[in-house]
């Protein structure tokens, strides 16, 4: 099933991403209480008969079958994030002390999607307060179409919390890591919602100058553009930059879709540009950037999916290879070189939508996949072939709804991000195994597995990603960015 069907009205929801309001909510509301009830008044007599009612007007009986219904799912009561409901008047709050950094942070409209830009800050750096660079595109409500934008971000003055404990961290910290993170953007102006970006640096051509910063923008209006955000970068710390409006128009527009999409990928073996897009129809175009800094789309699709395709990804070890989920319920495998432009492998692997997809670079045989049902599970692609059914090496169902987003962790082959439509973004341990004897729950609450780690409140979770360049370090958009890094990572 495609994210949106041809006759649905332009102003409803795209698939799991609601159609948001402009981001301008008041935060002080009231609530007022209404009258209590006296609980001791729950007996109503009659002539013909007495009703004992309960605390919630229901017969007692009726109540207690279902609290003991609740129990033999979560014996203790135990409040799990993005499964137990809120009660009126509620709100959640992150505990401080499961958190070496966290940082929330509002954009004009939302994102659906966004992308971390790789930095010259160096590797593995753990002081703070720490900076990064991202890009994103919105989500503005239909009437304000024009108000869209692909956002280029600095986010500085990251702080570590407040008293936490890190023992990696450099003794010399700036002293102010307390302070207020800053938010620093360009906007590049667009027509139309960003369904997904994703952004790819070309090595540098002298060792004077710095690699080229390509994003590529799949479009709520079926056109993918490919835009040089260096300039906008090294906007941040040269003050006084102005941005020209050339260096905002695209490099390159592709105009091959006939419907729009959601599958974006470059290539990171192909390191001056090669670009994998799919849409709704099915089909999959491949766009190679030239020497000359041009950019050519192969007009032949790649075609076998029978509903729209959700994710690509590019094979992180063969050049020419890459896989492809759909709403088709199957992951298919290619090969470019393919003249027939047939799928080498097709795998049913889901009875719904294959939503989102992630090929490990540290150990790639392994490729993790999330649905529709809120499942996620990871796959050997060794065990693939073509003429048998597929077996996770692991899967799990702990999400009650869709998946939007999974990512392996950059140097551990253990640790998946994944982020779902229940307002969270979990955490997973796969190096934590079970015995078949032994409890796949964890502290006695059901349907908890212990390759859980840590689970974070995201409200509407869309995309999650991990920093290439600062351990343990996730981001994630929704309503807001946010920033964190757990104790568990």
């Amino acid at each position: 099933m495609s994210k949106r069907t041809a006759d649905e009205d332009s102003t409803g929801p795209l698939k799991g991403r609601s159609r948001p309001d402009a981001m301008d909510i008041d935060d002080d509301k009231t609530n007022e209480m209404g009258e209590f009830e006296d609980e001791f008044e729950d007996e109503f007599e009659s002539e013909d008969e007495i009703i004992e009612a309960g605390v919630d007007g229901r017969p007692d009986a009726e109540r207690e079958a279902e609290e003991g219904a609740m129990e033999l799912d979560n014996p203790q009561g135990t409040f799990i994030v993005g499964r137990t409901k809120l009660e009126p008047g509620q709100t959640l709050s992150p505990d401080p002390t499961t958190y070496r950094m966290l940082h929330n942070l509002s954009t004009p409209w939302p994102c659906l999607s966004f992308d971390i830009i790789r930095d010259s800050l160096g590797d593995s750096r753990n002081v703070y307060p720490m900076t990064m660079y991202t890009v994103a595109g919105t989500q503005a409500e239909n009437s304000k179409s024009s108000d869209n934008s692909l956002m280029v971000m600095k986010l500085s003055a990251l702080s570590k919390m407040q008293g936490g404990d890190d023992d990696d961290s450099s003794d010399d910290e700036d002293e102010d890591e307390d302070s207020d993170p800053l938010l620093e953007h360009k906007s590049i102006p667009l027509s139309s919602t960003t369904n997904r970006i994703r952004a790819h640096q070309a090595p540098a051509t002298g060792a004077s100058q710095t690699p080229t910063t390509l994003t590529a923008t799949m479009t709520e209006s079926t056109n993918v553009y490919i835009h040089d955000i260096t300039p906008h970068l090294a906007s941040f710390d040269t003050p006084g930059t102005i941005i020209t409006p050339q260096q905002n128009k695209p490099l390159c527009t592709i105009r091959a879709h006939k419907s729009e999409g959601y599958a974006v990928d470059w290539s990171t073996l192909h390191p001056q540009g090669k670009l994998l897009t799919g849409d709704n129809d099915g089909l999959i175009y491949v766009t190679t950037r030239t020497d000359g800094g041009g950019f050519v789309t192969d007009n032949r699709p790649f075609a076998g999916h029978t509903s729209s395709v959700e994710e690509l990804q590019w094979s992180p070890s063969e050049a020419s290879v890459f896989a492809s989920a759909s709403s088709d319920g199957t992951i298919r495998v290619w090969d470019v070189r393919s003249k027939a432009r047939k799928p080498a492998l097709s795998m049913q692997v889901s009875n719904v939508d294959v939503n989102v997809m992630s090929w490990s670079k540290q150990t790639t045989h392994l490729l993790a996949s999330g649905d529709d049902a809120g499942v996620w599970g990871v796959w050997d692609l060794r065990q693939w072939k073509s003429d048998g059914k597929p077996s996770p090496i692991a899967s799990f169902d702990y999400h009650k709804e869709q998946i939007t987003s999974v990512e392996w962790h950059p140097i551990d082959d253990s640790i998946v991000a994944v982020s779902a439509g229940d307002n969270t973004v979990t955490i997973w341990d796969l190096a934590v195994e079970l015995d078949d004897e032994e409890s796949k729950d964890t502290g006695g609450v059901a349907d908890v597995p212990p390759q859980l780690l840590f689970v974070h409140y995201q409200n509407l979770a869309k995309e999650v990603h991990w920093h290439p360049q600062i351990p343990g370090v996730l981001s994630a958009t929704g309503e807001e960015f946010s920033v964190f890094r757990t104790i568990s990572v």
